[in-house]
């Protein structure tokens, strides 16, 4: 029953033997004693890939499965894969992977070739499968790397996705995807730096923890593969350069890397397989087709499907567009679909090739021409987007349009083929579908209509951020932004989880904005003001390199027209991260310089916070006499404009100083000023900090039990806000006032715990806990300078 079965869905499709066997991967000799019936028990991994070489699926897959077997009512899995081993105790298992292309065919040399890196079978049986998960992949003490090469649209992706899928559970303990943008029309090359911040992430890392440093962090990242086996997959490379650091060091490790170019220098010196990628042939690309359409239409016209299989240039991601629209044009004969691409124009420009029939713009303006005029519109100035994906909501602003067509439009551009949906109102657009948007946008729509569109973009990204951070820290400096444009739909979450959500999600497009408007005349405010609604996001989550670069960014926008005001913030905020880096003396020029301009301006507000921040710094210095002037200068400015919060919080930063001075019962009342004050307005984090310095005084003045209880109520705020810098200096004091108390073991205990974030966060702090902790059983361990962040 199974050969006459297998004969005749050969012949339903067309297919010699040898023609079934090179699809399958098996020899023709194999496919003879099927038919004869000399084999009538196969390998299930032979009739798994015979079954995907037929195009079976549903019912007949389950005849073609059922024949296989002399058990009745037993049917043999064909799935392609075996669940994944659970990972090992105690490690929590990235597994980024995107989903494998549903109809992916072909490839059948490439992925044995892949196989074979790690001294396997294309389909593994239940034995071998149990070898490799108790042995190292690849040969002893190496890591194997592939290099997956090839011209835009041939099929990397799907191809490295396609086999790391079926490979994941060779490697139990995790899969690391990423996209590094090497070949993206508007988007930045992702930096090596960003792609191991997002791994190590995903390793289970806190954002906070991870160094500055390069080097630090590609430690880090090497020293968490050690003993372990993970398939790291690396698309859309640049050059081997952006690479190199992203690779694991430890044997039993996997990187798969896909990129258009050739990658020789990954070849010649780490070592890389190379696995170049050629166009389909045409018998793969003639079953692509019947796998998305069908093998009786296929077969009913076999001109039209050269037609189109040549016009195409076999390239996977062209055919699959046409596919998509011959299948939702279900009565429309392939015929005339091959008679437009005949018609159609010569490609995309930056991306042509020496060959014409690579050009890609015929194929794309099918697709682009089904849909209708608001959906087109959509599709042309999702171009000018600058970020890897994009919400409902800003392509709603993007557009000026209102949800429901917002939602209608999107859903027929998915139905086209012409952007993906990642994840639930989240899409993306393939990288060269967004160059033929950008040019039909520059072709077809006027530039006003282009600038005001970007307009929208940017004051979506903009009032959401602002809205959105007012949810994290409601008493940080307010920004003062024009109104959005008409059209504009801001995100609003109101509440604090939601509010961080947002800005997760969304930090990669916002970062981009802030790229963009700092490189476009005319939205430089725009680059100012969104830089500054995320740092509160920022600090809290300890994005501080990210934080650095866009303000860079601003503040180079802002001083290239004259923007004063704007300049003096963007000062502000790199002085605060300065600090969180222990950067003091970059930051004291920074809020100098912010000072100096506020003065210039007339703004007492701004003049004071500089002049508050500034004390701050100073105190790390030890500078207290000139801290304790700047402080008391802010306190009158900021009473001259009756800014409450702001006076609550220099009154700390008085009693600080003064405490630092030797003056601990003025530096009381004041902090107990600054408590009622911080207290009638609401803010828990200037509360924090006064209830810290308190803490700090009444241990100097011999009252531990009072400092112990105020050092506790200063760490419960601050933990409630999960700030983990601020949290390690309450700790550190609370280490000393339960040792001054004699209580040593809890006292070292708080030390140990404060050193432990200090060093996770790299911070130049960390040597003061150490010798603090040296010390612990002096009375006298007080070195006189403890730390104060700028809040």
């Amino acid at each position: 029953m199974l050969g006459e079965l297998l004969r005749d869905h050969r012949r339903r499709l067309g297919l010699t033997q040898e023609e079934l066997a090179e699809r399958a991967g098996v020899s023709v000799r194999t496919i003879s004693h099927l038919e004869t019936g000399r084999i009538n028990r196969p390998r299930p991994a032979t009739m798994r890939q015979l079954a995907e070489a037929l195009a079976l699926a549903d019912e007949p897959l389950q005849q073609f499965a059922q024949a296989a077997t002399d058990r009745p009512g037993t049917t043999p899995t064909l799935a392609p894969m075996s669940p994944a081993p659970e990972p090992r105790p105690g490690w929590n298992a990235p597994a980024q992977l995107p989903a494998p292309l549903a109809n992916f065919v072909g490839r059948t040399a490439q992925l044995h070739a892949l196989e074979t890196l790690l001294g396997g079978d294309s389909e593994l049986d239940a034995q071998q499968r149990q070898f490799d998960r108790e042995q190292s992949v690849g040969a002893p003490g190496t890591v194997v790397i592939s290099a997956i090469a090839g011209t835009a649209g041939v099929g990397k992706t799907a191809l490295a996705v396609y086999w790391a899928a079926r490979a994941a559970h060779r490697f139990p303990d995790g899969q690391l995807y990423v996209n590094l943008r090497g070949f993206h029309p508007t988007e930045s090359v992702m930096t090596s730096g960003e792609a191991i911040r997002g791994f190590l992430e995903a390793l289970g890392v806190p954002a906070e923890q991870i160094a500055v440093e390069a080097e630090a962090q590609i430690g880090l990242y090497r020293s968490l593969f050690a003993g372990k086996r993970i398939l790291v997959l690396l698309d859309n490379a640049r050059d081997a350069e952006q690479v190199r650091p992203l690779l694991p060091g430890s044997p039993g490790c996997l990187a798969l890397v896909t990129s258009r170019n050739q990658l020789t220098g990954l070849v010649a010196c780490d070592g890389a397989q190379p696995l170049p990628l050629d166009l389909l042939t045409e018998d793969e690309a003639r079953h692509l087709l019947i796998r998305r359409l069908g093998a009786a239409r296929v077969a009913a016209e076999r001109d039209a499907v050269a037609e189109i299989v040549t016009r195409c240039a076999r390239l996977p991601l062209a055919l699959a567009i046409v596919a998509a629209r011959a299948a939702m044009n279900p009565r429309f004969p392939l015929s005339g679909f091959a008679r437009e691409l005949g018609e159609a124009g010569a490609g995309l420009t930056p991306f042509a090739g020496g060959d014409p029939s690579t050009d890609m713009r015929g194929v794309f303006s099918w697709s682009y021409n089904m849909v209708g005029g608001e959906a087109a519109r959509m599709f042309r100035l999702l171009g000018l987007h600058p970020g890897p994906d994009i919400g409902t909501e800003a392509v709603a602003s993007l557009c000026g349009l209102p949800p429901g067509p917002t939602r209608s439009a999107l859903s027929e551009l998915e139905l086209a083929n012409l952007l993906g949906q990642h994840l639930p109102g989240r899409y993306t657009l393939h990288d060269l579908l967004r160059v033929y948007a950008g040019e039909l946008t520059r072709t077809l729509d006027a530039e006003a209509d282009r600038g005001a569109a970007l307009r929208r973009l940017l004051d979506h990204y903009l009032h959401s951020a602002v809205a959105t951070t007012a949810a994290l820290s409601r008493h940080r400096e307010p920004i003062l932004t024009a109104e959005p444009a008409p059209g504009v739909t801001p995100e609003r979450p109101d509440a604090y989880e939601p509010a961080l959500a947002w800005f997760a999600a969304e930090l990669p497009n916002l970062i981009e904005a802030v790229r963009t408007a700092a490189a476009r005349t005319g939205f430089e405010a725009h680059a100012w003001q969104l830089a500054c609604a995320m740092v509160s996001f920022f600090d809290l989550t300890g994005h501080w390199q990210e934080w650095v670069e866009t303000h860079l960014a601003a503040l180079d926008a802002a001083q290239r027209v004259g923007d004063t005001a704007g300049e003096a913030r963007t000062l502000r905020n790199l002085a605060r991260v300065h600090s969180r880096q222990g950067r003091d003396v970059e930051a004291v020029a920074a809020l100098r310089r912010s000072h100096r301009l506020c003065r210039d301006l007339g703004d007492r507000v701004g003049q004071a916070q500089a002049l508050r921040f500034l004390s701050n710094v100073l105190g790390r210095l030890g500078k207290h006499t000139l801290a304790l002037s700047h402080a008391q200068q802010a306190l009158e400015l900021l009473r001259a404009v009756g800014h409450l919060v702001g006076q609550g919080r220099v009154l700390n930063q008085i009693g600080w100083q003064l405490s630092h001075l030797g003056d601990h019962r003025r530096a009381v009342e004041y902090c107990r000023q600054a408590l009622r004050v911080l207290q009638e307005c609401d803010d828990p984090d200037g509360e924090g900090a006064t209830w810290d310095s308190l803490g700090f005084a009444h241990r100097h003045l011999g009252e531990h039990d009072e400092a112990i209880t105020c050092f506790q109520e200063a760490l419960r705020l601050r933990r409630d806000r999960d700030d983990s810098f601020e949290v390690a200096e309450t700790l550190a004091h609370l280490g000393d006032a339960l040792l001054d108390a004699g209580h040593h073991d809890q006292g070292r205990r708080a030390l140990h715990q404060a050193l432990e974030i200090l060093e996770q966060l790299d911070h130049g702090d960390a040597g003061r806990i150490r010798a603090r902790i040296r010390r612990c059983d002096t009375p006298t361990s007080n070195n006189g300078h403890e730390s104060r962040t700028l809040g």
